[in-house]
C-alpha cells in the first residue's frame, strides 16, 4: 500500500499512535493481546508467566512498540527460556515459518500474512493469522470508543498546524488508526495516516521524505518506543520521546518547548541528547526474571 499526500510545508512531523498519542497501549496489550496469545498458543498452563513475558516485551522493555509478529516471537522465546515454564513441561512452539516470514516481509500485517498463507498453507502461519485476526476482533470489541488522546496532544497538533506536514506513523492496523483518530476529531490535523499495511515506520518516514524532500533537521519523529527512535535515526531525523509512565508531562514539554526548538532549528545537539539519555534509562533490555537456555 503506497503512501500518498501532497507536501505543503518544509517541516515533517511523524507521530506514533498507540501508547504515544493515545493511552491505548496497555489496554490493548493486557486485555486484547494477552488473552488471545494464551488461547491460540496453548499457554493456559503457564498463563501467569505468559502474561509477564508478553507485557515485558510489548510494554516494559526496549522492544516496546514493535510489530505484533516479531513481538510474538520474542515473547515465546523469553517464555521458552524461563525455568518455571520448563519445570511445568509446557511445550512452547515457535513456528520456523513465522520466523522466516517476518525476516523477509516488510509489510508485517494481516493482508500480507493472509497472502502468504494462501501461497503456503503452513500450520504455523495459519495459527498466527488466526491469532492476529482474533486480536483485532477483541480490540474492536474492547477498545471500541471513548479513549481520548493524552492531554496536550490536541494542543500540540494545533501548534503544528500551518507549519509542518504531519503523519501518523504506526505499526497498528490502518482501520483501527483511522477509527481512533476520526472519533477524536484529530485526523483533521494530519496529512496521512500510515499503518502496518504501509510497511515499517522506517519506510513510512523514508517515503514521506521522498515525497516532500525535507531536510533531515526538519523531520521530527514523536514516539514512545525505541523502535520509533530507530526509525527516525535511520532517516537522519530528530526524535522527541513520549516517556512511558510520563506521557502527559512529555506532551506538555513538546508543546511548551520542543516544537519551538524544532521550528527554530535548535533541537539538534544538546537538547536532543538530553531527551535521549532520559528516555534510554527508562526501558531495560533483559527481563527481571532468571532465564536459561531451553
Amino acid at each position: 500500500m503506497d503512501i500518498r499526500y501532497q507536501s505543503q510545508h518544509s517541516f515533517l512531523i511523524g507521530i506514533d499512535s498507540d501508547g504515544c498519542a493515545f493511552d491505548t497501549m496497555e489496554l490493548k496489550h493486557k486485555e486484547c493481546f494477552v488473552p488471545n496469545t494464551i488461547k491460540y498458543w496453548n499457554l493456559q498452563g503457564v498463563s501467569k508467566y505468559a502474561r509477564e513475558a508478553f507485557e515485558f516485551v510489548n510494554l516494559y522493555s526496549k522492544s516496546r512498540g514493535i510489530n505484533r509478529f516479531p513481538a510474538l516471537i520474542e515473547t515465546l522465546t523469553w517464555l521458552k527460556k524461563r525455568p518455571e515454564v520448563q519445570r511445568r513441561g509446557v511445550k512452547i512452539d515457535i513456528p520456523q515459518s513465522l520466523i522466516d516470514w517476518t525476516a523477509r516481509e516488510t509489510k508485517l500485517g494481516n493482508p500480507a500474512l493472509q497472502a502468504e498463507v494462501e501461497r503456503n498453507p503452513d500450520p504455523g502461519l495459519k495459527q498466527t493469522l488466526e491469532w492476529s485476526l482474533a486480536v483485532n476482533k477483541t480490540v474492536d470489541f474492547i477498545v471500541d470508543k471513548g479513549v481520548p488522546p493524552f492531554p496536550f496532544v490536541r494542543e500540540s497538533l494545533e501548534k503544528m498546524k500551518g507549519k509542518a506536514d504531519v503523519l501518523v506513523v504506526s505499526a497498528t492496523p490502518l482501520d483501527a488508526l483511522q477509527r481512533e483518530w476520526d472519533e477524536q476529531n484529530i485526523s483533521q490535523y494530519v496529512s496521512v495516516i500510515c499503518g502496518q499495511e504501509h510497511g515499517t515506520k522506517k519506510e513510512h518516514l523514508a517515503k514521506a521524505q521522498h515525497i516532500g524532500n525535507y531536510a533531515a533537521n526538519r523531520i521530527l519523529m514523536v514516539g514512545d518506543a525505541p523502535g520509533d527512535y530507530k526509525a527516525a535515526a535511520a532517516n537522519g531525523a530528530l526524535f522527541f520521546p513520549i516517556n512511558p509512565g510520563a506521557e502527559e508531562a512529555s506532551w506538555q514539554r513538546l508543546h511548551d518547548e520542543g516544537l519551538d526548538k524544532f521550528f527554530a532549528e535548535t533541537f539538534a545537539g544538546a537538547y536532543q541528547q538530553e531527551l535521549l539519555e532520559d528516555f534510554n534509562r527508562r526501558l531495560p533490555e533483559k527481563p527481571p526474571w532468571k532465564v536459561i537456555d531451553a
